[in-house]
């Protein structure tokens, strides 16, 4: 029975390296199908496979494989790396080939032999993956270092050969740095849970490895150790730190009934905790796969570099060869411009347009990742800086959820028995938000209990019936009217507890606006978007909670199917953004440019649906993602502008005859490096 495993990888430095060793993977005996994750560095194989046969197969990148489920291993410094060693040992050779030629001269038989030596030492694995490119016509940055080397070689240019072999090393270093880098946000989530727990064996507790434990198991987590996987507390009550999960820093109180979260940190007391999911399926778990999931889809600018690097290696190469032929043709000395040929094809590499992108797409995702939010994919971290309009559900987003008793006004005696008798199993939003004040001063039987859908509910105590609810479900006098429209708080729901035809005690309950909802309106007023708000509530209320926040529009008494057709139309003139929190919200995120869920307290279909969660439950970081998403693009352009615009400038100096391989090299170099600082830029906390 086939089967699949996943792996981590070490090592993927560049795009064309992983295209090759996918390719390479799919060639061993035994495998099925194989996904190559490039963002995340992870690898999915089906079938029969070895980690030893894996790689081999990524031996021409020195990419290392591990299993999933194992935490990275302790890296070495660059210069502890067995693998390095040629590097050192051709950077040695280099220097004492100079210091030869500068006591015994460049043309002695010493000097030439151990610039030889430095060049294939130090750029046997270029020299073996160029020559299979020219031989399959796969012309990549390996066939054109090769040619550029060799052709240095025969014309006598060993010096400036030996140069480039090194300096491309140490290119590459900085392709794999920053690509090590952008990935540290999904890396640093990977080792948050702990490797191990105490589960409950018997009387006793014992160690077991996270990824044997199952659901229904009981675990232990002791103060100052993190919380292994997803379940539920049975015993004890804690402070935990979720900020892991939430990015949000301020611990949360647990008791009895809890849930508690894998890689959360356990503070204060100790807790016997129900697993509920294994470790493969734990949120974290899931955030880790959404992210992957997100680095692994390509925005539309990475398309493009990617379609456009394509056809700009054969490009250079037609170019170079023009630069050596035409001039020739014309009396040029053929050794002069073969050499500025050669010069081309070293500027040319495509290393620094290849990374320009996808660096900074994997920062920026892995980036909001430790800061709670949840971009999943590259398409929608782009199509986040280009939205003008936003569409905000009422209930949970702009509000907190959670209705309140604003004012209570007693017509009669004080029945809070009976209040409390009826309203304690209803279950409505609204109930809840009655009881919490309430208190059963005395045992109150109910009889002969009702729920009248979409009006309250009724029963007979002590002989007389009662009813809570709307003010349709009474026949109230007009003199009791009156004193309730009087009363009345603007943007509540009023509910009247009473009997048929009088009222004992009204409340005017309120969805209280979340704090922060009125400065995130503001602070996208300022960023020139349109703010809307789009609610199932009625006229009144919606009018109130969109006066108090401050948004442009507001769009009130809405089914799920009146929210959806309100996003098609100001898609016809706008990148409309929503964002929500429940069932009810899903087709209209669906049919956004890009749909928020507020994670937090988000149902899983919204979470699903979404293409951003805010795993923090704060609206605040809508903004930030905004800002984060506008300067990830405008670094993009900066990097494609960097890599192109230096090695174009490079070529320029053919014209004088001032391109030499010593420039090329340093253009082709300087732009790796600059696109890699500008693109960590976004790891700074935004």
């Amino acid at each position: 029975m086939t089967h699949k495993e996943v792996y981590r990888l070490e090592g993927l430095s560049c795009t064309n390296c992983a295209a090759k060793f996918q390719h390479n993977v799919e060639q061993i005996e035994g495998v099925e199908s194989v996904n190559l994750n490039f963002g995340a560095a992870k690898l999915e194989v089906t079938g029969d496979v070895t980690i030893e046969a894996l790689e081999a197969a990524g031996k021409f990148d020195n990419i290392k494989v591990r299993p999933a489920y194992m935490k990275a291993a302790h890296h070495d410094p660059f210069y502890k790396r067995k693998e390095n060693i040629p590097f050192f040992i051709a950077c040695a050779l280099f220097i004492v080939s100079i210091m030869s030629g500068k006591y015994i001269g460049d043309a002695h038989i010493i000097t030439i032999i151990l610039f030889i030596m430095s060049m294939i030492v130090g750029g046997s694995r270029l020299f073996v993956e160029g020559m299979k490119g020219l031989i399959k016509l796969k012309f990549d940055m390996n066939v054109l270092m090769t040619i550029a080397v060799i052709g240095a070689a025969l014309i006598g240019e060993l010096q400036e050969g030996a140069m480039v072999v090194i300096l491309f090393a140490i290119s590459e270093m900085l392709e794999t740095y920053a690509m090590d880098k952008s990935r540290a946000g999904i890396a640093s989530l990977i080792d948050i849970a702990p490797d191990t727990a105490l589960v409950m064996k018997g009387d006793t507790f014992i160690e077991v490895d996270v990824i044997d434990i199952t659901p229904d198991s009981i675990v232990r987590v002791l103060p100052g150790k993190k919380v292994p996987v997803d379940g539920m507390v049975i015993e004890g009550q804690s402070t935990i730190n979720e900020a892991s999960i939430t990015g949000e820093s301020i611990p949360v109180s647990k008791h009895s009934e809890d849930r508690v979260y894998a890689g959360t940190l356990n503070i204060t007391g100790q807790l016997l905790v129900r697993v509920t999911a294994h470790s493969n399926d734990t949120k974290l778990a899931q955030m880790i796969h959404l992210v992957e999931e997100a680095q692994s889809k390509k925005a539309p600018a990475q398309q493009f570099v990617d379609r456009f690097a394509k056809y700009y290696t054969p490009f250079i190469m037609i170019i170079a060869l023009c630069v050596i032929i035409i001039p020739t043709m014309f009396g040029g000395d053929f050794k002069h411009y073969l050499y500025q040929g050669l010069s081309i094809l070293v500027v040319g590499c495509p290393c620094a347009l290849v990374i320009s992108t996808p660096v900074a797409i994997v920062t920026a995702i892995g980036r909001a990742a430790k800061e709670g939010v949840l971009i999943k994919g590259g398409v929608h971290l782009e199509n986040t800086g280009h939205i003008n309009t936003i569409a905000f559900d009422k209930t949970g987003t702009l509000t907190k959820g959670e209705p309140v008793v604003v004012l209570r006004e007693d017509f009669e005696t004080q029945r809070d028995a009976y209040i409390y008798a009826l309203e304690l199993d209803s279950g409505h939003p609204l109930s809840r938000a009655i009881t919490v004040g309430l208190s059963e001063d005395s045992k109150v039987e109910v009889d002969n209990y009702e729920v009248i859908a979409g009006m309250g509910v009724k029963g007979i105590i002590n002989g007389t019936e009662y009813r809570i609810g709307k003010q349709e479900f009474f026949q109230l006098s007009r003199e009791t009217i009156t004193r309730i429209d009087e009363l009345y708080v603007s943007g509540s729901t009023v509910v009247i507890f009473g009997e048929y035809d009088k009222a004992y005690t009204v409340f005017f309950i309120k969805d209280t606006v979340r704090d922060e909802a009125a400065s995130v309106i503001q602070q996208l007023k300022r960023m020139n978007i349109k703010t809307l708000m789009l609610t199932g509530d009625n006229e009144s209320v919606g009018t109130s909670i969109g006066e108090e926040v401050g948004v442009s529009t507001v769009h009130a008494g809405l089914l799920p199917e009146d929210k959806l057709h309100l996003i098609q139309q100001y898609q016809q003139s706008s990148k409309v953004a929503m964002i929500g929190d429940g069932v009810n919200d899903a087709p209209a995120l669906a049919q956004a440019d890009v749909g928020f869920s507020m994670g937090g307290a988000a149902t899983d279909t919204a979470l699903e649906t979404a293409d951003i969660a805010l795993m923090k439950d704060n609206l605040g970081d809508l903004p930030k993602v905004i800002d984060l998403s506008r300067r990830t693009m405008k670094v993009i352009k900066q990097n494609i502008a960097f890599a192109l615009g230096l090695k174009l400038l490079a070529i320029l100096l053919v014209i004088p005859g001032w391109l030499t391989l010593w420039i090329a090299i340093f253009a082709d170099m300087g732009a790796t490096l600059l696109v890699t600082l500008n693109s960590l830029r976004l790891m700074r906390k935004y």
